[in-house]
């Protein structure tokens, strides 16, 4: 029994979008390793996100992961002193390259600042809207509908479940967790196949006087366990731009320490087979360590 991880990439900005996305495509070609690329589709309001100064922890992550150097000046002031430029409209080439590349494509969202910052206050006609403008401009770079989507900061509800349902997809990944699940919020179960990621982010990391750089590596690989599938999450910000040497030294330790890489939707597939076998956890709100504010978690 091989250990097997599946990459998640989510992409956030267009900076990211731009600079990041090629890198990593590139990097993953290189290493023979499958992704799942998860694109932010509208407008890149990044410069937005100093609202969220007031949530605990966000000066410890901000000072660790050195944001200004990794995501640069302009990206950090777009929507703000600077327009919000259009990811899918200024980008759908590079969307295109990934998907004919052979990776699989999905959706993090349409506005990234709107649904990690305001999706716990929107009605569900609003979620819906959001939802709706992610699938209308994934239709229209790709030509298909979205199979796909990983929640914009791990935000996720009752409300926007209720909409993943409505639109079919084959699976999900909006939450933190330990393995694959029909999500049930509140007294209500969802149909949609969550898989949640189930190993810490390299921002939540580095910097940490516990995790010196050399140390991240190791630690990730000990967390990935046998008899399930596994999944990391990456940012196209970070792994692709600043830290991409890093995640090269990760893909090729992973190959020696006999990790498998495989795909999500693969992964999905084989589960929704034999669908019964898959079992019912609860989602809820709350922290997790190294990250600021409350993410969207399996409750054991």
């Amino acid at each position: 029994m091989s250990l097997r991880l599946a990459l998640k990439i989510d992409v956030d900005t267009d900076r990211g979008t731009r600079v990041g996305v090629p890198n990593l495509v590139a990097d993953c070609r290189e290493f023979g390793v499958p992704a799942c690329f998860l694109f932010s589709l509208g407008p890149d309001q990044t410069g937005r996100a100093i609202t969220r100064i007031f949530r605990p922890g966000f000066f410890s992550k901000v000072s660790r992961t050195s944001v200004v150097g990794l995501y640069g000046i302009r990206t950090l002031l777009n929507g703000t002193l600077l327009p919000a430029p259009h990811i899918g409209r200024r980008n759908a080439p590079i969307l295109r390259a990934v998907r004919d590349a052979g990776f699989e494509v999905g959706i993090h969202c349409y506005n990234h600042y709107r649904w990690q910052d305001y999706l716990q206050r929107m009605s569900l006609p609003a979620v819906r809207a959001e939802f709706d403008a992610a699938r209308a401009e994934f239709r229209r770079i790709f030509g298909m509908e979205a199979l796909t989507a990983g929640a914009a900061g791990w935000q996720s509800n009752e409300r926007s479940r209720e909409v993943y349902d409505q639109t079919g997809l084959l699976y999900s990944s909006d939450t933190r967790g330990m393995h694959p699940f029909f999500p049930r919020v509140g007294a209500r179960t969802f149909s949609t196949l969550e898989i949640p990621t189930t190993l810490p982010t390299l921002d939540e990391l580095i910097g940490r006087p516990e995790f010196p750089d050399p140390a991240i590596t190791p630690h990730l690989i000990s967390r990935i366990r046998l008899g399930r599938p596994n999944v990391f999450t990456l940012h196209a910000e970070l792994e692709g731009m600043g830290k991409r040497a890093w995640f090269r030294e990760f893909l090729s330790t992973s190959r020696r320490a006999g990790v498998e890489f495989v795909r999500l939707d693969d992964l999905a597939r084989g589960m929704l087979a034999v669908r019964a076998s898959i079992p019912i956890a609860e989602q809820k709100m709350e922290s997790i360590d190294g990250r600021s504010g409350w993410v969207a978690s399996q409750v054991a």
